[in-house]
């Protein structure tokens, strides 16, 4: 019996009132604080063929009892945990650009 992959989801709302929904790539805690990497959720596969892969890294906060999610004003620590990001990934998706290219080859 194989098992079926369910993406965590998460409705989020812009300054301007904009709902978009996320699929959640990881989430980890880096110096007392949580941090999420999400990317744009396409219930059709062909929307997703357009999308450019933007990872969107959001900062746990609490609004009273309520954990919410928040933009990282502070460029260094927003591109230090970027590339943390990317990296954990890349490690988790195995990504090997050696890898030979299983493309049909063209003949001339």
């Amino acid at each position: 019996m194989s098992e079926e992959y369910t993406p965590d989801l998460y409705t989020l709302e812009d300054e301007d009132g904009n709902e978009q929904v996320f699929e959640m790539l990881d989430v980890m805690e880096y110096e007392g604080e949580k941090y999420y990497a999400l990317t744009p959720y396409y219930e059709n596969p062909d929307e997703a063929l357009g999308d450019d892969g933007e990872v969107v890294i959001l900062k746990s906060d609490f609004d009273g009892d309520e954990e919410i999610m928040v933009s990282i004003d502070d460029d260094e620590e927003y591109e230090r945990i970027g590339n943390i990001f990317m990296k954990r990934i890349e490690e988790m998706f195995d990504f090997d650009d050696d890898e030979e290219d299983n493309s049909p080859s063209t003949y001339s």
